[in-house]
């Protein structure tokens, strides 16, 4: 691998047009920039791994001192630095330690192509090493997106080329079926995790549709305005599983309530996934933010096609509980739809 430092020097290739020049040369700092910050994410997640891993060896005759590492650091670096150290990612980094040991000699030695953290997170479900080493050299060589390496392990790539007699077949498949999936090679440069690590927040309107956005403004505005006991956390907040990231449109705290109140926008009707889709974040709200004197997280679906479907409530709760205790609180059915349908009518119109 060249060395990243002097990949600008290299690739830089003068023309005789001083625009195209200089877009290429504006273009080649970003790569080199987003790449060295990529490498210093991995190294840092492997050293907090390591730190981690050598902590608990030095009270390992002490029952679950392990987890109780881990739950006070993630305390502490989430007060000073934010929310890129919750108990799950501290895990991931231990386990990133655990899996990949000699990752940093590598790195010092600019041997290969290093992958992003993002690879690296995803490649943590694989607990097998032999297919773990194999899907992390398949992604280094064969350039694969954190789209295809996880759809990949979920498919059981691996595990289907050892098996199969007719190898080309089995890859010229897998190649036509992620053919559209997006492999832009800086795609970390929209990862949350990229910008938690510098300190900004990260912009997620790429991810909105321009009336999503425009409900999604008013609709902040509308519950602070209700003046029911709302306070607002934040918008787009990410949330993780094992194999992906969420983003949970806004996010209330109801101190009358004494719970979190989710909100998404669909701007068409309905599903069930929808539905399940919130019910997993109320849970997992309810096991990583939820204090213990805290009612369950609530959540709503906003639904923009509100012919049939206005709002779904979903609670981890009895729901007649809900309707008879907490319905003075929260918005109404009509308040919601009018509002919904109000921002419609002046996104369209701004439109012509």
């Amino acid at each position: 691998m060249k060395n990243i430092n002097n990949i600008l020097i290299i690739n830089y290739k003068e023309t005789n047009n001083i625009l195209k020049d200089s877009k290429q040369i504006i273009e080649l700092s970003k790569e080199v920039a987003l790449r060295s910050v990529n490498v210093v994410l991995v190294q840092r997640n492997w050293l907090l791994g390591k730190r981690i891993a050598t902590e608990e060896l030095k009270e390992n005759r002490k029952a679950n001192y392990g987890k109780e590492i881990i739950d006070k650091l993630s305390k502490e670096l989430t007060k000073k630095y934010g929310s890129g150290f919750t108990k799950r990612n501290l895990y991931n980094y231990y386990s990133f330690y655990k899996f990949f040991p000699k990752i940093v000699h590598t790195l010092s030695a600019q041997s290969q192509r290093l992958l992003s953290w993002s690879h690296y997170r995803t490649l943590l479900q694989v607990k097998d090493e032999e297919a773990r080493n194999w899907y992390e050299n398949e992604a280094r060589n064969e350039n694969w997106s954190v789209r295809v390496l996880q759809r990949n392990i979920s498919t059981q790539y691996y595990q289907r080329m050892l098996l199969t007699y007719n190898k080309e077949l089995v890859k010229n498949e897998m190649i036509d079926k992620t053919k559209n999936y997006d492999t832009e090679k800086l795609e970390f440069i929209k990862s949350p995790v990229i910008a938690e690590f510098l300190g900004y927040q990260t912009n997620y309107s790429y991810t909105e549709s321009e009336l999503e956005q425009r409900i999604i403004d008013h609709i902040e505005e509308f519950m602070l305005e209700l003046g029911k006991g709302y306070a607002f956390v934040g918008r787009q907040v990410r949330i993780e599983t094992e194999k992906r990231d969420y983003f949970i449109d806004l996010v209330f705290y109801n101190y009358k309530l004494k719970r979190f109140v989710l909100i998404d926008i669909k701007t068409k009707a309905i599903t069930y996934q929808d539905t399940g889709q919130m019910l997993m974040y109320t849970k997992m709200y309810d096991e990583y933010k939820k204090e213990k004197d805290d009612n369950p997280t609530l959540g709503i679906i906003l639904c923009a096609d509100t012919d049939k479907d206005v709002m779904k409530y979903v609670l981890n709760d009895n729901e007649q509980i809900f309707v008879s205790k907490y319905k003075l609180l929260l918005p109404s059915d009509k308040e919601l739809k009018r509002e919904i349908e109000l921002q419609k009518v002046l996104y369209y119109e701004s439109q012509k």
